[in-house]
């Protein structure tokens, strides 16, 4: 149901286009460098660019046990990169047409222990 299919252009440049099977459009997705989580220090894995696939459908409640899910293969998919660089020359090879977030500034609150009893 949600999978994707390559399709080979009749023309002889041998041009592959990655098309979403239900919709017949172009699949999407966002490059993003991965965040620095707020509970540790540690700065591990920083410097990965990964590639998300954006939802094919919305969620829906399963009748049986309400959980919501749907038949998106997709979303479950994250490729990771070490540039930002090779993930656009990815997304361009393989016709998914992507989104680069730039990645916000980080901000050092720098203040003394001491500064806590104030």
């Amino acid at each position: 149901m949600g999978r994707a299919r390559r399709l080979r252009g009749n023309n002889k440049s041998n041009l592959d286009f990655t098309l979403d099977s239900r919709q017949g459009k172009p699949m999407t997705a966002r490059i993003y460098q991965r965040p620095k989580n707020a509970m540790q220090s540690g700065k591990a894995l920083l410097d990965q660019w990964l590639l998300e696939f954006a939802p094919a459908e919305a969620k829906k409640a399963d009748p049986l046990m309400g959980w919501a899910g749907s038949g998106d293969m997709q979303a479950q998919v994250t490729l990771r990169f070490a540039s930002q660089a090779e993930a656009q020359a990815y997304a361009d090879r393989h016709g998914i047409a992507a989104q680069v977030h730039a990645t916000p500034p980080r901000k050092l609150k720098l203040q003394a222990y001491a500064d806590n009893f104030r």
